[in-house]
């Protein structure tokens, strides 16, 4: 399996098949956490890899599959591409966290069900973030093909292509999939190659981690010489890192120092890289990467480090507790069942803000035209002209109203 270069996201409604989808397409099941299992829907982001392989002695979809086996004539396919996929929960009470993984994504897989008619609430506010974040690179997966009949099917088409018109996803090709049966995966397969190219990166840049999660893979009883250090998991988006290098986590860990908070960057050593289940020595641009580190694993663990920033010591962007950004709103919510409109952005209001793979909560405290100023409840680590997603609180939920641009 060559390692994997494109990090394709997961996204859509709650119980659409997007966990099935991915299991059909790489073999894991991503919703590992106990409590995903006992009430059977995805709550952490998930993440799995799949290699592309196509056989010379077929022709069109039939060629494409995710098998070294050929599904059309059981001949021996030629791996060509690998990919990572970052599946995102669909449910309206989890979409910080769909908007953290989405800073993670080249592209996006857009999961909709046959069976329901579309568009379904996630459905829509899940493309109205891929919109806000811009990812343009869209697939539409019309899923659950086996349990309508054809005409049932090809209305939903209809309502789906009336769905996208005059969206980012306009002109992005609906491919009929039964995930549960495995149908007409070869054609998603040849979508997916076609439509998310693996983007232009630069190599020689300063290296910059997102990290979407961390963990202690330390079992209880461990004997204490052989306790590993923390793990961070998440994705380059620039430059290389290397095993036996020197990295810098921002923000950082929480310290207070009389009566005041402050963040301190961490500093420590790689360990180990693993990315498509190997492990190397150079971690590089594009899919998911597990990086071992020296950390005291009580550092990493349930996620603790998500939404840092990685890279060499003193060379990683500006950490923000205060942010000033050019903001564009939406006219209406989406993702609720009633469509309010929008209101300006008030002083002193709380908004929930998403920056890369960071989710911290602000509060206004300026506004002219179309420039906010907000103070941060957490601070970020983000480049000028990082893109912010807004999201206020409509009733008791939070939900997405617009995106900003960091300023300064």
């Amino acid at each position: 399996m060559t390692i994997p270069s494109v990090n394709i996201g997961v996204v859509g409604h709650v119980d659409h098949g997007k966990t099935t989808l991915v299991n059909a397409l790489t073999g894991t099941w991503t919703d590992r956490h106990s409590e995903e299992i006992k009430r059977g829907i995805s709550i952490r982001l998930g993440y799995a890899d799949a290699t592309f392989y196509k056989c010379e002695g077929c022709s069109g979809s039939d060629a494409f599959s995710t098998r070294t086996e050929c599904p059309g004539c059981n001949g021996r396919g030629k791996p060509f591409r690998s990919i990572s996929f970052v599946d995102a929960p669909g449910h309206e009470t989890l979409m910080a966290t769909m908007l953290s993984g989405s800073a993670l994504m080249d592209g996006a897989m857009l999961v909709i069900s046959a069976s329901e008619k579309c568009p379904q609430p996630q459905t829509k506010e899940h493309l109205m973030a891929l919109e806000l974040v811009g990812i343009s690179k869209i697939v539409i997966v019309q899923n659950k093909i086996d349990v309508v009949s054809q005409t049932e099917a090809i209305a939903n088409y209809e309502q789906i292509r009336a769905f996208v018109k005059g969206t980012i996803a306009e002109n992005a090709p609906i491919i009929p999939v039964s995930a549960q049966k495995g149908i007409n995966m070869g054609a998603l397969v040849e979508a997916l190659d076609a439509i998310i190219p693996e983007p232009k990166r630069d190599p020689e840049a300063q290296p910059v981690m997102l990290v979407a999660r961390s963990f202690d893979v330390n079992k209880p009883g461990s004997n204490w010489n052989e306790i590993k250090g923390g793990v961070i998991g998440g994705s380059l988006i620039r430059g290389n890192l290397r095993e036996g290098e020197d990295i810098e986590i921002r923000p950082g860990r929480q310290l207070q120092v009389e009566n005041r908070i402050r963040w301190e960057p961490i500093i420590t050593t790689i360990t180990s890289i693993n990315a498509g289940s190997k492990k190397v020595d150079v971690a590089t641009p594009g899919g998911l990467l597990g990086i071992g580190t020296k950390l005291d694993p009580a550092l990493t663990k349930s996620d603790a480090l998500a939404g840092q920033v990685v890279g060499h010591p003193g060379k990683l962007p500006p950490v923000w507790d205060r942010l000033k950004c050019r903001v564009t709103l939406m006219e209406r919510v989406v993702g609720a069942t009633s469509e309010l409109a929008i209101e300006p952005l008030k002083h002193n209001e709380p908004l929930m803000l998403s920056v890369g793979t960071a989710v911290t909560v602000g509060v206004v405290t300026n506004t002219k035209k179309d420039t906010v100023e907000i103070h941060l409840k957490r601070p970020v680590c983000a480049d000028l002209g990082a893109r912010i997603a807004i999201s206020r609180q409509v009733g008791a939920r939070w939900r997405l109203i617009g995106m900003g641009v960091l300023a300064e």
